[in-house]
Parts: structure tokens; C-alpha cells; sequence
């Protein structure tokens, strides 16, 4: 029991606030209990949830989304609920109508786009309307401040569910990077809705899904310093262009595995061409985001005017009434196919244009032996637009950077991609650019003396041509820091090899070293090559461990709980 004065205090606070804000006090209250190693929430005896049993699906791209459902469950089982968590790619969709509490955990990827084991899931919510009056629900959205469309998916979801008749237990709930402490509060209000006299609709009544949604800014430290070092490190005859980068930045703090996040200009020949096209008035000031600034600054450095989505080139062609046909496109060709009828009205568009996102670069340095430096490694991405060869706008602007020249960038935490503690082993399969974070721990092993073995799967085109990094690989292999390396050059020889065929070539022993306690890291492209890793690495397991296909699936998501098996791909 609280004493007189507290039990005052207390109640005096809680008749100054309305009712939403009283429903956010009781959820932050039951964060910081939630949030206690050692403590167990509970409910008063006589106050039986208004629920028996809830669903909590995830929608993940690096595990977090997953990691708090389960913690959730967890924490509702103690207090009486039963709580079933699914992913939502394994989810059967048409069990949302039999569904009464309903808890979402989403997180957003790239533009606004859910992770792709959610796509699923969203697109069906999307574009169905059957009506769900019997659901109570809330989403908790985590997403990254950094990026213009901000827990997107997660907002989504949360309109839709309203417009189709849903009801929240809990207000829309957006989580930054640095999310567990919002996350616990958001359960706390779901909890206190659950255990309420009122019923959810009712505790919530004052709360719209943006009204009452804390979003906690982390304010990422931004750094600014001069290249140090660009260069290209393919040779000559090379089909691609690979720069290494070195930026110096006094006082910068990460760790191996972290990325930075750079925003790159667009091209100002382009910008000037769309000027020119338009007849705008580049130096004509205009608002956006409540910012002054010239209409050339922004198309030079704010927005977003490459490979534009299909929602913004329909609303230019609703405005300018052009009858455009759903795809994506440049700016600069679509005022040259689609000409503007009106300045203003194509002012007022440009501030309606997406925010130039930051792409994040995995660090290919180590905080141990590059003091006050940060280096990363830069492939100039090149695709194809109705037979024009387009450049990855990011890597073009990298590309482009003279030594001497200033460049902003933040640091972009990844606690899920860490090297081990320095006596146990590592296994690295990273082709291409892959090698970031692999220079970046094999530097760190080498500075600090780490005694744990190292081994490393590289691969590229040609060994002559395109062998990235490899003076100091050959110098780690000579001096032991790295034990093993295999290496696939797909294009030397007629059958084309890669990491995974070296991986199968090895399989017994590098089954061995995971058995001995090894961790394996993948690093790369996503698609297809950290699935056709993930695979081999899968036919290895079930082969030299003696496992069924479910059995080595079940090996693998060991190895994940245990923080042995982690992927950085892109």
C-alpha cells in the first residue's frame, strides 16, 4: 500500500489528466513494470481479463518483430491469457473473421513496403473489404525515423482494420530503432485495456490511432568529414565498378556490423534538365516539411525524383490530366512524355514528393584499427529501364566524391549482425560487396588479439580483376588471424562456381565447426544468394548431422535463439 501523501500525489496527477491521457499513464505504468527483470505482472484477483486468449502476429525482416511477440506471449500467459503467436507468412488468412483480440507487430522495410515474409498478409488486408466488426485489435509498428514513410505498414494496417469495422484495444503504437522501451509501454496499455471494467472500444473511445501514439525520436548523431580515400578496387577488365571509401570522422563510435546511412544527392544535370523542361523557377522558394528552401535545393537535395512509385505518377497524371499507365518512373521523363499545363499546380506536386531516403552501407572498418575513420565499400549499382541504362542513385553519388570532399552520414546500429566473444569461432560467407562487414571483423580480430578461429567464404567474377581486398586477406592468412579461406570465381573456369559449392566441398568440416560451438554469418545479396547459402548450408546439416529436412531446419533456428547463425543482406 502507498502512504497518504504518495496516494495524494497520485491522485491529484491522475484528476489533472483527460481521458487519454489517463490511458497512456496506465500503459507507461505497466512498461516500466513489464520492463523489470524481476518482476511478474499480475492482475488483482478479482479483476478477470476481458480476454482468455489473444493472436499476436509478427511481420519481420530482422527478427524483432518476432523476438517481442514472443515476449509478449510470455508476459500475457502470466496474468491469464493465452496468447498464440504466428507469422504472418504462416498465417491462414482467413481465420481473421473467426479472430476476436488481435495484436499486430510489423515492421516496415524499404519504401514503406513490409518485410517480405509479411507481403502476404498485408496485400490480403489491403485489398479485401469484408467487414470485420467482432475483431478487437492494435498494431505495434517498428520502423526507423531516418526513412520518409515511417512505420508505414504498420499505419496501414491500422487505418485498414478501422475502415472494415475493427475495434482498438490500444491506440497505433510507432517504435524507432531503439524500440523496447515504447514496445513495453504499448503492451502496458493493451494489458490495462484487457483488465479494464470499460471494454476496449469504450477505453479507447478518446484515442485515434495517431492521436494518442507516442513516437520516441532518437535523434541519431550525425557526422561530417572529409574522404580520406576512393578508390576502385576492381582491375583492369573488370565488368564492375566497386569503390572503397574512407571517411574521417573524429570521435565516431560503432561496432563491427553496423552500417551508416548516407543521403545522396540527385544529379544536377538532371535536375537542371527538369528545370529547363518545366520552365519552373529553380531559385522560386517554396515550403516543405516547414522549411524554406529554393525549388533547385530541393530537387537537388530533399526529394525523391528517380523511379517514382505509382501512386505519385497517378496523382501528376490526375493534376496535369495525362492518362498515365500504372508503372514507375523518372521525373525527368515523365514531364518529357507527360508535359505540365500549370507551374503552380506542378510546385504544388514537387513538395508532395518522398523524401530522399538514406541507404545504408555495412562498415568495412574496425573501431580497434581505424581510429576515428569510418570505410565502407560501394558497388555502382547499374539496371535497365525500357533498354536505357540507369545508375543506382546512391552509388552513382558515391562514385562521384573527390578526396578532400565533405560527406554527412549516420551510424545505423545492427545488434543482430555481432562477432562472438573472442575465443569462439566464425564462419563468413560473403561474395561481393559481402565483404564489408568481414574486413571490418577480421581487422577488429587482428587488433585485439581475439583467439577464436576464422574462416572465410569469398567469391566474385575473376580472381585477376575482381578479388576485393586481397593484399590484406592474403596478409591475415599468412599471419594466422584468418585460419581458412576458400574462394569461388565463378567466371574463371567453364562451369561456374560459387560460395556455396565451396561451402559443399568443405561440408564435413565446416559441419564440425558449427558442432565445436562455431558461429555463421551471411553477408550480401539477398537474392538468390544468401537462399542458395541458407540451403546448402541446410543439406550440410541434415547430411553430417544425420537429421531429417525438418529436423536440420530445427538444428538451424537453434543456431538462431543462440545467436550463432546471422545474416546482414540486402
Amino acid at each position: 500500500m502507498l502512504s497518504e501523501p504518495k496516494l495524494k500525489t497520485i491522485r491529484d496527477f491522475i484528476g489533472s489528466l483527460n481521458k487519454e491521457e489517463q490511458i497512456w499513464a496506465s500503459g507507461y505504468l505497466n512498461g516500466i513494470v513489464f520492463n523489470q527483470a524481476e518482476a511478474t505482472p499480475t492482475v488483482s484477483a478479482d479483476v478477470k481479463p476481458l480476454a482468455s486468449k489473444i493472436t499476436i502476429v509478427y511481420g519481420t525482416e530482422t527478427g524483432n518483430s518476432k523476438k517481442l511477440s514472443t515476449e509478449f506471449a510470455g508476459k500475457a500467459k502470466k496474468i491469464g491469457i493465452n496468447a498464440k503467436v504466428i507469422a504472418m507468412d504462416q498465417y491462414r488468412l482467413t481465420d481473421l473473421l473467426k479472430e476476436e483480440y488481435f495484436l499486430v507487430v510489423v515492421a516496415t522495410h524499404g519504401e514503406g513496403e513490409p518485410p517480405e515474409a509479411a507481403k502476404k498478409f498485408y496485400d490480403h488486408v489491403m485489398q479485401d473489404n469484408t467487414k470485420l466488426d467482432k475483431l478487437k485489435f492494435s498494431v505495434l509498428a517498428l520502423g526507423d525515423t531516418s526513412y520518409p514513410l515511417f512505420c508505414q505498414t504498420g499505419e496501414d494496417i491500422d487505418k485498414k482494420f478501422e475502415s472494415l469495422g475493427a475495434k482498438r484495444i490500444a491506440p497505433l503504437q510507432k517504435c524507432d530503432v531503439e524500440f523496447e522501451e515504447d514496445a513495453n509501454k504499448w503492451f502496458g496499455t493493451v494489458v490495462t485495456a484487457l483488465t479494464s471494467t470499460n471494454t476496449p472500444a469504450q477505453a479507447t473511445t478518446a484515442a485515434t490511432a495517431h492521436g494518442a501514439t507516442s513516437v520516441k525520436k532518437t535523434g541519431k548523431l550525425t557526422y561530417e568529414g572529409p574522404i580520406l580515400t576512393h578508390i576502385n578496387l576492381n582491375d583492369k577488365g573488370s565488368n564492375k565498378e566497386t569503390y572503397h571509401i574512407e571517411i574521417a570522422a573524429e570521435g565516431i563510435e560503432y561496432q563491427c556490423g553496423d552500417s551508416i546511412g548516407i543521403v545522396p544527392e540527385n544529379n544536377s544535370q538532371t535536375v537542371t534538365d527538369i528545370i529547363a523542361k518545366t520552365n519552373i523557377d529553380g531559385n522560386k522558394s517554396v515550403l516543405f516539411k516547414n522549411e524554406k528552401i529554393t525549388i533547385y535545393e530541393l530537387l537537388k537535395r530533399r526529394v525523391n525524383i528517380v523511379y517514382l512509385t505509382e501512386r505519385l505518377i497517378k496523382q501528376y497524371g490526375d493534376v496535369m490530366e495525362h492518362t498515365i499507365p500504372a508503372g514507375r518512373m523518372d521525373l525527368l521523363d515523365m514531364v518529357r512524355k507527360y508535359p505540365i499545363k500549370n507551374i503552380g499546380q506542378f510546385e504544388d506536386f514537387l513538395v508532395t514528393l518522398n523524401a530522399i531516403s538514406p541507404r545504408l552501407y555495412t562498415i568495412a572498418s574496425s573501431p580497434a584499427a581505424h581510429e576515428n575513420e569510418v570505410h565502407v565499400i560501394v558497388a555502382k549499382d547499374v539496371y535497365d529501364v525500357n533498354g536505357q541504362v540507369r545508375f543506382g542513385l546512391c552509388s552513382d553519388f558515391l562514385k562521384n566524391l573527390k578526396v578532400g570532399a565533405k560527406q554527412k552520414f549516420f551510424v545505423q546500429p545492427n545488434k543482430r549482425f555481432r562477432l562472438p566473444a573472442e575465443d569462439k569461432d566464425i564462419i563468413m560467407v560473403g561474395p561481393g560487396t559481402g565483404i564489408a562487414a568481414y574486413r571490418s571483423f577480421l581487422a577488429e580480430r587482428d587488433a585485439t588479439g581475439a583467439s577464436g578461429r576464422n574462416w572465410l567464404f569469398f567469391g566474385e567474377q575473376h580472381f585477376a580483376s575482381d578479388f576485393l581486398y586481397q593484399t590484406e586477406i592474403q596478409n591475415w592468412f599468412e599471419t594466422g588471424v584468418l585460419n581458412k579461406i576458400n574462394l569461388a570465381f565463378s567466371r574463371d573456369q567453364k562451369e561456374k562456381v560459387y560460395v556455396q559449392d565451396k561451402m559443399q566441398q568443405h561440408a564435413a568440416e565446416l559441419y564440425e565447426w558449427l558442432s565445436s560451438g562455431a558461429s555463421f554469418y551471411i553477408c550480401g545479396k539477398k537474392d538468390p544468394m544468401s537462399t542458395d547459402v541458407e540451403n546448402t548450408l541446410l543439406k550440410i546439416i541434415e547430411q553430417y548431422g544425420n537429421q531429417s529436412p525438418e529436423g536440420a531446419k530445427e538444428y538451424l533456428e537453434q543456431l538462431k535463439e543462440e545467436g550463432r547463425y546471422e545474416k546482414d543482406v540486402y
